[in-house]
Formats: structure tokens, C-alpha cells, sequence
């Protein structure tokens, strides 16, 4: 049985125990013993601090021990029994002690440790600033896949290949693929990457890597080129739903803002270029053909669906545009509906005010046929007006030779507006069908789309004139409809 408690209440119990032990060994009683307790008490208290000297004193005081009576002259000494029990519990509970003292001592010991071990705080401790800086480094470490996650978030959805894959720098896509795919060379479109990316860079996050800008890129460019919706081309990129339509407007965004010079008027040796090139077909001193074109789209959600109803019973949204012989885009202005008529769009449009301002078609007067005198003027058809600056067809069925020649050489010339139209849409066919789009973005995709049009015809990048050609749901072979809704016959 262990024996607990504090020292004098041991050693009490022992020696109860020990004179039981001896009662029923028919010795006779011997007299309560109080007061020879207390001492062995008080010596094993004392023990605690000084440990092998208590140790000794205890051990004698037990050996010697005399028991006191009530007032009797007689002592009794301790049988050889009582000795041996007392002594046992003694040592019991030396050894205790010995045990709490050496725990203390190696608390004191470890807490002695850990505060050596401690920095100062005022010397030592990091700074606030030193703190925001790691745990920068280590976000930007996470996302740009320094420390990569074995596995990623629950919350975060698995990206998928496809076109993008295939399109990456690392795989063998050949020139023509890019073409196919994007429309362009591989060159041009890392000269597109580099100089959209200070605007396309996404910020490092605590979730999944950001798009890249080739990627956010590339994505804009195969949906405006194949003219699939966006669930579609989002599967192909590995792009989820809500983050395509932010990548559009952001492509486009950054396209109005880093290439917004290639749609303008010719100046310089690029204005003397296009003069003699019209010059050659007959027109001296003409800057370029002008019409419009309407982008067929699906019933809008959000607009009067009969502002949007043109002649050919369709939805569609009129562009004008101005171009000139090599087919580059010279000025643009899109957003009217299609019941709205061509001059009505001229006169709304930004051409219209600064040409009656006399900032265009300011050079030396040059006398055309019919001694007609002009210090510059543009190419139209016989749905806009006649004016100082816009020559239109003479028309009619009885025609004088001179004015049917007239016609005949103002309609090749004007035919660049057409082929323009087609090498436009037959590329970013997206604008060639009717298509769900935003009304309030359509006209800014149009005019970056226009903007990689005069980008691809610098590049020299060819174009198929098999784009112009499908096949309809009967299998005949036609050409796609540009858009080009000829004057009403007066």
C-alpha cells in the first residue's frame, strides 16, 4: 500500500501500523506515543532543504525514538518490528521529496533556458514593415508556383487545355495553325502580347495563378476570329464563364489604348502614298471611299427591337467606315441601329463635323471632269448626299457616254470598300453572323477589331479569300453576305 500525504501524517500512520502489527504478537501495551511523532515530523520537514544531512538526522531520531507516557517514569523502547517499519516509511518519504525538489530544479533549469533562448524585443524582434515583407514574398512565391500546393483549393475549378495548349510556345504549332487559329503569324502576336502586357497583368492573389496576358490575348482573339459564343471558346482556353467576358473587354480596353493611332488619317508619306494611288484611278485628290456595313446581331434584351430592324428584316447594329486603296481603315464610327438611314449616320458621326470644321481636305484645289473644283473630297454611293467633299455616282438609266464613264471608273475605285469589308469580316467572323452580344461593347470590339485589321495588313499577313465562301443548309456553295445594303433606287 503507498502511503501519501504530508511527512508528519506518514510517518504517524507507520508507526500506527507498526504498533498494531506488534499488539498482535501478544506483547504487552506500551503507552500512546505523541510527542516523539511531532519530532520525526518536524526533522523530516526539515529535510526538504537540506537533503543528506536530514536524511541522517531522521534515520537516528527513529533508531533512538523513546516513547513518553502519561506522567510514567517508565520507557518503553521500539521493538526490532516498529524500527523497521518507521525507518521504511522515513526513507519513503526522503525519496519523495528528493523527487519534488529535483522536478523544481528542472522547471527552474528549462525556464531559465527558454528565457536565454528568447530574443530581446527591443533589440531583436522583427519589424512590422520586415513582416509585411515576408509574407509578401511568400503570396507572390505561392502564385507564381514557387511553393506549388499538392493539391488545389475545393473551391477552385480544374482548367482544361484545348486550343491554348496547343497554341503555347512550348508545343510545335506551326505557322498556319496560328493563322487558322488567330489569324496572324507568331511574331505579330507576341509583339501584341508585349505591348498589351503592362495593361493585361493580373495581380498575384491567395487563389489560383492569374491568366496570363498571351493567354487572356489569345482567347480574345480566337472568339472574335471563330465566332463561337463564349461557352464555347472558354472550354477551348481552359477559361471559366465570368472570366471571358472580363478578358474581351480587357483585350479590347488595351487595344483602344496602345494601338488607338493605327485607325487614322494618313499624313505625310502615307497621305502622299494614298493620293497618288487614287490619282492612278482617275481621282485626283481623293483621301478615300466611304459606306457602311451592318453587324447582324440577336434581338436585344435591353433596347427598342425595332430601332435594330433593318431592311433585310434583321437585327443589326450600322457601322461607317472610310478606307483606301490598300484597304487599311482610315476612319470608323459604329453604334447607330440598322433603321437608321446612311445620312442620317454621316451627320451624326465625328467626319461630318470636322470636315464643315475644314480640318479635312485642306489641300491645293485640283480640277476634276466636268469642271468640277475640290480641295479634297472622299468616294460614295448614291445614298449619301453630294457635297464639297463627297462625289457621288451621276445614276439614272439614260446616261450621257461621259457620265456612264464616270460611273464605270468611281465604281472600281469604290470597290475597296468593299474588298475591305470582306478581308474584315471574312477574318473576325464574329462580326459576319448574327451573334448575342452587349450593345454597350459592341462598338468598342469593333473598332479593335478594326485596329487588328490595319495591324495584319502592315504585317503582310495574306488573307484567304476562301473565308468569303460557305456553304449553306441546302449545300450550295455562296458568299457570305458583308453587310452592305445597296441605296434604294430613287
Amino acid at each position: 500500500m503507498a502511503l501519501r500525504g504530508p511527512p508528519s501524517t506518514v510517518v504517524s500512520v507507520a508507526f500506527r501500523l507498526a504498533r498494531s502489527s506488534s499488539r498482535t504478537t501478544a506483547r504487552p501495551p506500551s503507552p500512546p506515543a505523541c510527542s516523539w511523532a511531532v519530532s520525526i515530523a518536524g526533522g523530516v520537514r526539515s529535510s526538504v532543504g537540506r537533503v543528506h544531512s536530514a536524511r541522517m538526522t531522521a534515520m537516528s531520531e527513529v533508531v533512538h525514538v523513546r516513547g513518553v507516557g502519561d506522567g510514567d517514569d517508565v520507557g518503553a523502547r521500539l521493538s526490532a518490528l516498529e524500527r523497521a517499519a518507521v525507518t521504511s516509511a522515513v526513507a519513503a518519504v526522503i525519496m519523495h521529496c528528493d523527487m519534488e525538489v529535483e522536478c523544481q530544479r528542472r522547471w527552474a533549469r528549462l525556464r531559465s533556458r527558454r528565457r536565454k533562448l528568447m530574443p530581446a524585443a527591443t533589440t531583436e524582434a522583427l519589424a512590422s514593415a520586415a513582416i509585411c515583407d515576408a509574407v509578401l514574398e511568400v503570396c507572390c512565391a505561392l502564385g507564381c508556383g514557387g511553393l506549388p500546393r499538392a493539391t488545389p483549393r475545393w473551391w477552385v475549378k480544374r482548367r482544361t487545355g484545348g486550343t491554348w495548349e496547343d497554341l503555347r510556345p512550348a508545343d510545335d504549332a506551326t505557322d498556319d495553325y496560328f493563322r487558322d487559329k488567330l489569324r496572324m503569324s507568331p511574331r505579330v502576336f507576341r509583339e501584341i502580347v508585349e505591348n498589351l502586357s503592362p495593361i493585361l497583368q493580373r495581380r498575384v492573389t491567395f487563389y489560383r495563378e492569374p491568366l496570363q496576358p498571351d493567354q487572356i490575348v489569345a482567347y480574345a482573339l480566337y472568339m472574335w476570329a471563330s465566332g463561337e459564343t463564349y461557352e464555347s471558346s472558354s472550354c477551348s482556353f481552359g477559361i471559366g464563364r465570368a472570366s471571358n467576358l472580363v478578358a474581351v473587354q480587357d483585350v479590347t480596353a488595351a487595344l483602344l489604348s496602345v494601338y488607338r493611332e493605327k485607325v487614322a488619317w494618313p499624313t505625310g508619306v502615307r497621305k502622299a502614298i494614298v493620293l497618288c494611288a487614287f490619282a492612278d484611278k482617275g481621282f485626283p485628290n481623293c483621301h478615300g471611299c466611304i459606306d457602311c456595313t451592318h453587324i447582324y446581331v440577336d434581338k436585344s434584351a435591353n433596347a427598342p427591337a425595332e430601332d435594330y430592324y433593318d431592311r433585310k428584316r434583321r437585327f443589326s447594329v450600322v457601322a461607317k467606315v472610310v478606307v483606301d486603296l490598300d484597304l487599311r481603315i482610315l476612319d470608323v464610327f459604329v453604334g447607330y441601329p440598322g433603321s437608321c438611314h446612311d445620312v442620317r449616320i454621316i451627320h451624326f458621326s465625328t467626319l461630318w463635323s470636322r470636315a464643315a470644321a475644314g480640318e479635312f481636305f485642306t489641300g491645293p484645289p485640283v480640277l476634276l471632269p466636268f469642271q468640277v473644283q475640290t480641295n479634297g473630297y472622299l468616294l460614295a454611293d448614291n445614298g449619301y448626299p453630294p457635297s464639297e467633299w463627297m462625289v457621288v455616282p451621276f445614276g439614272g438609266v439614260a446616261q450621257h457616254p461621259l457620265e456612264s464613264h464616270f460611273d464605270s471608273k468611281q465604281k472600281i475605285a469604290k470597290g475597296g470598300v468593299e474588298r475591305a469589308f470582306g478581308r474584315l469580316k471574312g477574318m473576325w467572323r464574329l462580326f459576319l453572323g448574327s451573334h448575342k452580344t452587349n450593345m454597350e461593347t459592341l462598338p468598342q470590339q469593333f473598332v479593335a477589331v478594326c485596329i487588328l485589321h490595319n495591324i495584319l495588313i502592315d504585317a503582310d499577313i495574306p488573307f484567304d479569300e476562301n473565308l468569303l465562301w460557305e456553304v449553306d443548309a441546302n449545300g450550295v456553295r455562296r458568299r457570305v453576305d458583308l453587310g452592305i445594303h445597296p441605296p434604294p433606287r430613287p
